[in-house]
């Protein structure tokens, strides 16, 4: 069964960083696209980056770019966004999500809590 297990997120101050991790486990790891959604209460779930199976293009929301950074070590089944200089509104439930050559059903992992508060 696919599996995608998120983890890193927390309380950090405005202006900090933190680094998400998605280990992945019970599919073809490097052909599928990986993406991280997030979800803030009361608000639609929103992509914020993605990376493909090939290539290693990345996409970013405007809210984000510059500021995040999505990667994959495809040896280590492994997907990571390394967010820095987070910001308040930058708090929501994380998702990692993956796509079987960027076009089959989206897998989610459980998700994580980011919060961005003083």
């Amino acid at each position: 069964q696919v599996q995608l297990v998120e983890s890193g997120g927390g309380l950090v101050q405005p202006g900090g960083s933190l680094r998400l991790s998605c280990a992945a486990s019970g599919l073809a790891f490097s052909t599928n696209a990986m993406s991280w959604y997030r979800q803030a209460p009361g608000k639609e779930r929103e992509l914020v980056a993605r990376i493909t199976n090939v290539g290693g293009f990345t996409i970013y929301a405007d809210s984000v770019k510059g500021r995040f950074t999505i990667s994959r070590d495809n040896a280590k089944n492994m997907a990571y966004l390394q967010m820095n200089s987070l910001k308040p509104e930058d708090t929501a439930v994380y998702y990692c999500a993956a796509r079987p050559y960027g076009v089959g059903p989206l897998y989610w992992g459980q998700g994580t809590q980011v919060t961005v508060s003083s």
